[in-house]
Formats: structure tokens, sequence, C-alpha cells
């Protein structure tokens, strides 16, 4: 039962964490595009500069709560993709050194060259995030101690490659949703039109990814059976894709701008909860189970004494990195004005 509710709280974190930082992502690959001018990638850049680094704290929590809960996982995932993570590492810190030194030199040329690395990294990034679910879901190949035998070029397989492009697609019309919610004029306009164009292919990606899914894990499924319940999850992806679309085609204004993202947002939520919960026990299956069975909530779990002391921390910990957000989310709320580029 603990390692169940560990089980969840993981895939709760790495869901916000998709969410949240989600719209980062999108805004960065999107907004040399959305922006045609440099003060309309001052306001992209502006209208997450409040918010980005704090939407980062659920990646390391997700991290801490692998460490805590599933330390197997956690040796196994970091040593076979380590350097997968190194360029996750390192394209963090270009989003950041992108934003943050952008405006400390007053020269176009400058501004543009901080702005194509901001979006070439947030693209990348959103592209790992995806290969590295993708692979998760397919398997990675275990020796018989369950140590990882790979390469980072076995990573990069088509079903993989595929969830990366799927997976930049969906942050992209997140992240056009949330400029259409935060911008105004011409640079809105864009966004809006962003995400009828995205609130198209992004659909697409995932109708090729679940098709591709059957046969990669033709068991992935079963749990769907199992527990009837679960469908829940696809059919709030299926209900968000329509009610967004419904809500894109009439003319914009703020209430349905809000909703047009919180839909963005449900598709993300119906879509991880759906790979969660066919996923479940299993945390990281093995390509092939007669040399080792793969990583799932029992040989992979700590001690339970300590899985039951770190609950009660994690869970007020979180209330309180919750509550913080909250607070942060409403004093920024509403539009972000022409020249308000972001200055730390």
């Amino acid at each position: 039962m603990i390692t169940t509710a560990w089980f969840i709280i993981l895939s709760a974190m790495l869901t916000m964490y998709a969410v949240l930082d989600g719209f980062d992502l999108g805004v960065g690959a999107l907004h040399l595009w959305v922006g045609k001018t440099d003060d309309e990638r001052g306001r992209a850049i502006g209208a997450i500069g409040p918010v980005w680094n704090g939407n980062e704290v659920w990646l390391i929590a997700a991290g801490g709560a692998m460490v805590v809960a599933f330390p197997h996982l956690y040796a196994s995932a970091f040593s076979g993709f380590y350097l997968a993570l190194m360029l996750v590492l390192w394209l963090l810190i270009l989003r950041g050194i992108g934003i943050e030194l952008r405006h400390q030199i007053d020269h176009p040329l400058w501004r543009q060259a901080w702005d194509v690395v901001f979006c070439g990294a947030s693209a990348l990034l959103a592209m790992l995030f995806g290969v590295a679910l993708s692979n998760v879901m397919r398997g990675v190949p275990f020796d018989a101690s369950g140590e990882f035998q790979g390469s980072f070029a076995l990573l990069l397989n088509p079903f993989a490659l595929l969830g990366g492009v799927v997976a930049l697609l969906l942050l992209m019309l997140h992240g056009a949703a949330y400029l259409a919610m935060k911008t105004d004029g011409a640079m809105h306009a864009r966004a809006w039109r962003a995400v009828g164009v995205l609130s198209i292919v992004a659909p697409l990606g995932v109708i090729l990814i679940f098709a591709a899914s059957f046969f990669v894990r033709p068991d992935f499924f079963l749990n769907f059976q199992r527990w009837p319940l679960l469908w829940a999850a696809p059919i709030l992806a299926v209900s968000a894709i329509v009610f967004l679309r419904r809500t894109w085609r009439r003319p914009p204004d703020a209430r349905r701008e809000r909703q047009v993202f919180t839909a963005s947002a449900a598709l993300i939520v119906g879509l991880l909860a759906s790979v969660f919960g066919g996923m479940y026990p299993t945390l990281l299956p093995s390509l092939d189970p007669s040399v080792h069975p793969g990583l799932d909530i029992t040989n992979a779990a700590g001690p339970r004494h300590s899985l039951r002391i770190a609950l009660g921390i994690y869970l007020f910990g979180m209330t309180v990195v919750s509550l913080y957000l909250v607070r942060i989310y409403r004093v920024w709320r509403g539009k972000v004005p022409s020249g308000a580029a972001y200055h730390p």
C-alpha cells in the first residue's frame, strides 16, 4: 500500500512538472515565431519570468521522491540515462541563462543570440523529456543483476523519437495557450492561431504514438481491463481536446483564453495519467523479461519504515510549495503589457 502511494506521488510530481514547466518550454520553443519583434519576444519571456524557476521545483521534487521511495530505480535510471540527463542539465542551464542574460547588454544582436539559445534549449528539452518517457514505456535492456546495459544511441529508437516530437507539439500547444492568455494585440492573435494549428497537429501525433504503443507494449492496456476506472484518464484527454477545439472556434475573450489553457493542461494530465495507469506497478520495464523482469514498486522500493516517515514529510513540504505557487500565480495574473520584458 505504501509503495502504491509513492507511485501515485511520483506520478503526480512528474505530471505537475509537465503542466507547469510545460508551458514554459512551449513558450520558449514558440517565442521566435509568435514574437516577431524584440519587444514581443521580451513580452513572451516576461509572461513566464516570475514563475519559470518555481515551476522547476516539481522536477527536483520528483527526483527527490525517486531517491527516497525507489532508490533502485534512481540508481538504474541515472546510470543508464546518464548522458541524456547531462544534456537535460545543460539545457536547463542554457534556458536559465538565456532568460537572465538577455537584458544585460542593450544590443539587438546580444538579445537575438540569447533568444535563439532560449528557443533551442526549450525545444530540445521538450523532446528529450518525450524521448525519456517513451523509453520508460518501451523498456530498457537490463542484465541479470538489474544493471542497465545499453547506450545513448539505443535510447534514440523510432518509438522514442516519435514520443519526443509528440511531446514537443503538446508543450508548444500548451505554451501557445498560455501566451494567448497572457498577451494582447498582434502577438495574442498569432498565439491564438498557433493554438488552432497545434490543436490539430498534436492530437494526430498522440494517435500515432498510441497506435505504435500496441507494437511496443502489447500488454499496456491490461490495467484498463482490470480496473475500468482508469478509462477516466484517456476520456479526460479526449474531452479536453474536443472542448479546446470548440472553445477556440469562438471569438477569444479572457474567459475563453483561460478555458483553452485549462483544457491544454487537462490534455497533458489525461495523457500522463493514462501512461502511468497503464504502467502500474512497473516503474522501468525490461526489454527482455527472461533476463531481468524490470523494476517495479516492489523490487525498487526502499525500506518500509523510511517510506512511512518520508511520506508525511513530503506531503507537508509539497503542500507548502503548492500554496506558495498559488500565491505567485495570483500576484502575477493578468496580461503582460507592451514593453514589460522580464528584468530579474
